[in-house]
């Protein structure tokens, strides 16, 4: 028997009740969810790590050519396919859409602060900031980051008062002050996290000073480095803070493995993984590690001293081959032409 037959006929799943046929009510344990790309739907992942299935999609009430979940997986910023731009708050296994007011661009990128409170909604040399998520959600305001060039990678504190942007060989702060503040400069493309909670931020410059930790950014800022260019963080594809912000986590897709770093005791230990880890985005308290595809999805538990890699059978072509379901009601799409009164922030100047 497969271990995907085995999930799927497993006495737990029967006993917890889970209704695949019923998405958009799902009962028993969820690890999280997953944008099948492929499908165009926003799936559940059924069960607990080491011992879960793709489920069958939450029904939006309308085609997804893009989605982006929440850290704590109850809000999920949705792309329709008319480009549109909707919020939907998750709650055991339902959505509901909510209004967002001013919301006014398709973004190319979102990118959650590392609790899920505040996200970065990026498009065209313009940022919506966007707080008070999952259930009082509002624009806080606008940044025009067009000076800035095309993002390699951007990161947003929980509280959203600084927003890190790496591109053209520099990390620069966005925050409310006169202008942009240059954080550090980069020997290249350089990746970017904050810690849960706090002003604490780490930079991954492979080609340049390897590893950095940045504390209290709005402060005297002072920074360690954490580790020097390696093998392993020059082939780092994401990095990301832990849940409890006691560690630092780095993916290298080439060297297939998580490296965690002790913030505390300066102790580095490497989880390998039968995959090439091509992110770090956070699903509860897991990591997802790659996009759903014909592959399995590999999921990273970050346990303290005892983290391991996990893996969920892939979904099958026949899976996603599924019944049209009655759409839900959902809030009127609003035009991409939509205007709405910004409010323009501006960062501080570096001293």
């Amino acid at each position: 028997m497969t271990a995907r037959n085995w999930l799927r006929f497993s006495p737990v799943f029967l006993a917890s009740g889970l209704l695949l046929g019923q998405p958009s009510q799902i009962a028993g344990p969820v690890s999280g969810y997953v944008f099948d790309r492929t499908a165009g739907r926003l799936r559940p992942i059924l069960g607990t790590p080491g011992a879960s299935l793709i489920g069958d999609p939450l029904d939006l009430g309308f085609g997804v050519t893009a989605a982006t979940v929440a850290p704590r997986q109850d809000t999920a910023f949705v792309t329709a396919g008319d480009r549109t731009l909707h919020l939907f708050r998750i709650q055991a296994g339902a959505v509901t859409e909510k209004p967002l007011n001013g919301l006014n661009i398709s973004p190319e990128r979102v990118v959650f602060s590392p609790t899920g409170t505040a996200a970065a909604l990026y498009a065209q040399g313009s940022v919506q900031i966007v707080t008070g998520l999952p259930d009082s959600p509002a624009i806080a305001g606008s940044l025009d980051v067009s000076a800035a060039g095309v993002p390699d990678a951007l990161a947003l504190s929980d509280d959203a008062t600084v927003l890190l942007w790496s591109a053209g060989g520099s990390v620069q702060m966005f925050g409310s002050g006169a202008g942009p503040g240059k954080l550090t400069d980069t020997a290249g493309a350089a990746l970017v996290a904050f810690a849960p909670g706090r002003l604490d931020a780490a930079v991954a410059d492979p080609s340049g000073a390897g590893l950095v930790l940045f504390r209290n950014l709005t402060g005297s800022v002072d920074s360690q480095v954490l580790a020097a260019p390696d093998d392993t963080i020059r082939s780092g594809s994401a990095i990301a803070f832990s849940a409890d912000g006691q560690r630092l986590l780095l993916a290298s897709s080439a060297a297939q493995s998580v490296t965690a770093f002790d913030l505390t005791t300066g102790s580095r230990a490497a989880i390998a993984c039968s995959c090439s880890p091509a992110a770090l985005t956070p699903m509860g308290s897991l990591f997802r590690l790659n996009e759903v595809a014909g592959d399995p999805l590999w999921l990273l538990d970050d346990q303290p001293g005892t983290s391991r890699i996990v893996f969920v059978p892939p979904v099958t072509n026949q899976e996603r081959q599924l019944p049209a379901r009655t759409p839900l009601p959902r809030f009127p799409s609003r035009s991409l032409e939509t205007t709405a009164p910004e409010l323009r922030g501006r960062a501080p100047q570096s001293e």
